[in-house]
Parts: structure tokens; C-alpha cells; sequence
């Protein structure tokens, strides 16, 4: 049977197809769909970790236990996960883990446009590399295999656009392997200073095999070509440009695994060829690797460091026809990213940026805060970076600063790596003021549960963080909540909270609007007798405000009936449509 699916979902059911017994993971766009799809099948426990070292420490504590295992991420997240990766990588694993890393170039949905095949070649484990759907999906199952033959963990890297773009793929059978007996074995499993130091050279030994392994392997594939002046190195989504741009113009060393490289094929395939090019996203990492090994390709000199390489750039820096294209006739007006309508996060946001407040941002959808008209944030690192950045930017500064400086974070953020930073603001006793912006949900990645919200990845009730309690248990005497739908509240609160001499949490709650289950108020009108244009409603920045002829209009296919609008009227103009 085939069936055109993403690359995601390809992912998924190769983990379906491999026998996987449990997915834990953390939301991370591009890598999100793929636990998501998993957990459409019932032979597959799958969860929502609260942060990416969990969910890694959670699978390899399945594959320990014999069953095999799985944990995705997006790029960023493999730094969370990057304490235990490493480690792993000397211990092994018992049956198979696979952990997928889905890297963004040009940052579609990203704070960074990192490259991890770094990661590979640091933590010293084998990396695979589809490009299309059909090959996420066999390569999951390859990478099983090779997890348990080399008794390691395997990555298997995505990126944006096969994650995310869409081909046929031939489905299989579950083949679930027996599962593996757990034998203690504390020279391989404790990492101990004195069993890491054998446990090394083992290392080593399995990463010259990989490499003989790869020089064989049929995902790294010579495709021949019509004329030898040139030769092309590439993988993953590069490999498709390169087809669609050259077709069988020139030969193509197609590499499936990108860590190891075969030294040998390389080189065989470098004095077939005239003029060797590697066409790769990201850092210069096959080039660099071509050049340790004498080799002289032309690679980064001719394609950007930065951002995504499409058809047209490659045929053209390959000198080859570059087809012809229509082009925009006109300039059209940029349309910046922005808040839903009737988001909770608008209203608190407004009053901060009322007050005059320094605020320091993190990861998730309210960094659209940043963003004007609101422009009320003012730094945004990495996830839980709020809490710990106000910490010490009060203790630095402290005095006049403490009064006006605050620190934001969503509800799952806090959960992932925001609760250690408030932590160390109540032990060290920074006069912080924190504001947990509780959507009741991980808004950004597409509406993915988390332990605030009462339900697991399959929607079954579960565990349920009480926010409040925890903030106290933590050492915050001073805990209150807000609805950000209430302007003077929000103002009231956040004015009392950075005028107290100890720190403070201020939980702003209401569920993001566009959850199925939240019952919206009729959509607003305008009323063009009252209106005056004084456009004091268009400060909130929402979509479903304009304003035409020198009056407010109201879009009621966009509004929610927030009354956050209605707050900022001195004429009374908006009104609840009759």
C-alpha cells in the first residue's frame, strides 16, 4: 500500500513499522507531527515530557529496560538534551534508540539556525539523513538496526522541509523484535569516572566500524552522470534541489548517513570528477570534512552560510540555464506575525507597555509581544532564560530597576526550564517579579498539552501541576492571578508586584482563544456615530481592527468579544453587535 504523507508522519511509521514501544518528547516545530502521528497508534505509548532532557532520559530508560525507544526535538532542543546525549553515547544502549533533531534553516520557526551535525561528530554517534518521506520512513527502521548492531544511540536529522513537505511512501507491516532481557551491568551502564574511562576506547573502536559500515551502506549512493567536469556531494533537501536543478547532468554522491562519512567513497568519487562541489544548508560540514582529507571542493564559496538554497540559486552558481520565473510586479505590504484576535496575551502585554516596564521575553507564541505595535518586550534568549536573566539583571542593577523591570513565561516553558530560574530567584532573593503567562496549553507548537493542563498527549486526564501551590512551595510568599482580559487588574497587580520589597509571581490566566472548548462573547461593532478616529483601539495591535474612512471597523469573522478594545474607547463606540 503507498500513501502520500509528510515527512513527519513517515517518521512515525517507521517507528510503527520498527516495533517501538515508547515516544517521549518535547514540541518543537519542525519535529512536532512526528510524536503526534505516533501516537496514533495504540502499540505505542507516547507522551509529552516536560523538557527534552527528560523526554531523552525517559526513552533511554525504556530502551535500558529492552524495549525500544524514541525521543524527537527540534534543533534547539537537542542542546537541552545534550547532558545526557553524550553520556549515552558511552554507555550504549540495550534495545534500539533513536532520537530525531529537526534542524530549521532560515529560521521558519526558530531562535537560531544551528546545524547539528556537530552534534554527531562531538558526542561521537551516527547520524542519518533522509530527503524525502519514503526514506524518513525506512530510515527510522535502518536506524534500529543499526542502534542494536553497534550497540549505540542513533540520530536520524530532519529538517523543516522534509519534515514538513509531503511524498509518497510504501507502507508496511509492524515487525515488533522480542524484547531484550535487562541484565545489570554496571561497567557499562555508571558512568563513573573509572568505567567511562573503558567505556571510551569502546567508543572509538564503534565509530571506526560505522565508518566501514558506511563505506557499503546503500544510503550513500553514487548516481552517475552524463558529463564528469564536475561532481556533486549532498544530502537531505539539498540532494532535491540538486536533481531538480541538474537532472543527470553531472554525478552525485548521494549521502543517507553524515556521520560517519566514508573516507573512502568520498575520495573514489573526488578523482572520478574534474571539480568537486558540495552542495549542503547550514555550516560548510561535508566541505570541511573533503578538506581534512586533502580534497579541494568548492562548496560554502559558492552557496550562502545562511538560510535555505533552493533550485534556481544552485543551477545558477553550477552556471546552468536558470528557468524562467514571473516575477511580482508590484511591491505588496509586508505582513508581520501577530497575536490572534481575542489572545490573552494582548491585554497584559498592552499594560506593560503602559507602564513603561523593561521585560524580559522567552519562548513561545507571546514573543509576538516583541512586535509593534505592543513593542513591549525587550530581550528573548532560550526557553526559561526570563526568569533567570531578570534574576540577574536585578542583582546587577537593582535600585530603581527592580521597579520596573519584569520577566514573562508561558505555562509549558515554566514547566520546561522556567521553575529552576525561579528557583534561584527565591533562594538567592532578587526582588523579581515573574508573570506566567497561563494559555492552558503549549500554544505555539499547535496546541500540544503539558503538565499544567490536566490531560496527556492523547487527551486522557492526567497528572495537573497546581501553579500557585508550586510557586509557593518554591519559596515565593507573594503568588497572585490576573485575567488579561482585565486591563485595570493587569495594572493594579503588576503596579503592587514591583513595588513590594521581596520576589513575586503574577499567574495571567485565560485560555488561549483559539482552543476548541472556550466559549467566546459576540463579536464587537463599531459604532461610526461615536467613533471619533481617534484610533486608540488600533494600540492593542489586533487583527480584527481597522480602520477605513477615518473610523474603527470591527471584522466579525475575526472577533472574539475579548472587550480588551472596549477598555481603551473614552467614547463608547464599541459595542456588543445587536
Amino acid at each position: 500500500m503507498k500513501k502520500l504523507i509528510l515527512g513527519n508522519a513517515a517518521v512515525a511509521r517507521g517507528l510503527y513499522e520498527a516495533g517501538c514501544a515508547l515516544a517521549s518528547s518535547y514540541p518543537g516545530t519542525p519535529s512536532t507531527e512526528i510524536t503526534e502521528e505516533a501516537g496514533k497508534f495504540p502499540e505505542i505509548y507516547c507522551e509529552w515530557a516536560p523538557n527534552e532532557k527528560v523526554a531523552l532520559e525517559t526513552a533511554f530508560g525504556a530502551s535500558l529496560a529492552g524495549r525500544r525507544a524514541f525521543s524527537a526535538m527540534k534543533h534547539v532542543g537537542l542542546n537541552v538534551a545534550a547532558d545526557p546525549l553524550f553520556t549515552m553515547s558511552y554507555t550504549g544502549v540495550n534495545a534500539g534508540l533513536v532520537i530525531a533533531v529537526a534542524d530549521d534553516p532560515a529560521m521558519h520557526s526558530s531562535q537560531n539556525e544551528q546545524d547539528s551535525r556537530h552534534y554527531a561528530r562531538a558526542a561521537k554517534l551516527p547520524m542519518l539523513e533522509p530527503s524525502n518521506s519514503q526514506e524518513a520512513l525506512a530510515f527510522t527502521k535502518l536506524a534500529y538496526r543499526l542502534s542494536e548492531d553497534f550497540d549505540t544511540p542513533v540520530l536520524l536529522k530532519m529538517c523543516t522541509r522534509v519534515a514538513h513537505s509531503q511524498s509518497v511512501v510504501a507502507l508496511g507491516e509492524r515487525e515488533a523484535p522480542q524484547a531484550k532481557a535487562y541484565t545489570k551491568s554496571p561497567g557499562k551502564y555508571v558512568m563513573a569516572p573509572a568505567n567511562a574511562v573503558r567505556r571510551h576506547p569502546v567508543v572509538e573502536r564503534r565509530l571506526l566500524d560505522l565508518a566501514a559500515w558506511a563505506e557499503t551502506a546503500e544510503i550513500n549512493q553514487v548516481e552517475e552522470g552524463q558529463n564528469r567536469e564536475t561532481g556533486i556531494i549532498t544530502s537531505s533537501t539539498c540532494y532535491q534541489y540538486v536533481k531538480e536543478a541538474c537532472g543527470h547532468r553531472f554525478p552525485v554522491l548521494k549521502l543517507g548517513m553524515v556521520w560517519p562519512l566514508p573516507e573512502k567513497k568520498i575520495r573514489e568519487f573526488a578523482q572520478s570528477v574534474n571539480r568537486l562541489v558540495v552542495v549542503e544548508e547550514g555550516d560548510p560540514f561535508i566541505q570541511a570534512y573533503c578538506q581534512s582529507l586533502g580534497l579541494a571542493p568548492a562548496g560554502k564559496e559558492l552557496f550562502p552560510l545562511t538560510g535555505e538554497l533552493s533550485q534556481n540559486l544552485i543551477a545558477e552558481k553550477l552556471s546552468l540555464p536558470v528557468p524562467h520565473y514571473t516575477g511580482l510586479t508590484e511591491d505588496l505590504p509586508n505582513r508581520p506575525p501577530v497575536m490572534c484576535a481575542g489572545c490573552p496575551h494582548r491585554g497584559l502585554f498592552y499594560t506593560l507597555q503602559r507602564l513603561g516596564c523593561t521585560v524580559l521575553g522567552d519562548i513561545g507564541c507571546y514573543t509576538l509581544g516583541a512586535m509593534p505595535p505592543l513593542s513591549a518586550m525587550d530581550m528573548t534568549l532560550c526557553m526559561g532564560a526570563s526568569v533567570s536573566g531578570l534574576h540577574g539583571f536585578n542583582k546587577a542593577l537593582g535600585g530603581e530597576w527592580e521597579k520596573k523591570t519584569v520577566a514573562v513565561i508561558g505555562d509549558s516553558t515554566f514547566v520546561h526550564s522556567g521553575m529552576t530560574g525561579l528557583a534561584n530567584v527565591a533562594y538567592n532573593q532578587s526582588n523579581s517579579t515573574v508573570i506566567i503567562l497561563d494559555n492552558s496549553i503549549t500554544g505555539m507548537t499547535g496546541h500540544q498539552q503539558n503538565p499544567t493542563t490536566g490531560f496527556n498527549l492523547r487527551g486522557d486526564p492526567a497528572g495537573k501541576i497546581d501553579l500557585e501551590a508550586l510557586c509557593r512551595a518554591m519559596g515565593i510568599a507573594r503568588v497572585r492571578v490576573v485575567d488579561p482580559y482585565d486591563l485595570s487588574a493587569c495594572r493594579a497587580a503588576i503596579q503592587e508586584e514591583l513595588k513590594a520589597e521581596e520576589p513575586s509571581v503574577i499567574i495571567s490566566r485565560r485560555p488561549c482563544a483559539l482552543l476548541k472548548h472556550v466559549k467566546h462573547k459576540p463579536a464587537l461593532q463599531a459604532d461610526p456615530e461615536k467613533c471619533r478616529g481617534c484610533k486608540a483601539c488600533m494600540k492593542i495591535g489586533c487583527p480584527a481592527i481597522s480602520i477605513k474612512e477615518g473610523k474603527a471597523v470591527v471584522d466579525p469573522g475575526q472577533c472574539l468579544g475579548c472587550g480588551v478594545c472596549q477598555q481603551l474607547c473614552g467614547f463608547d463606540a464599541l459595542k456588543e453587535a445587536e
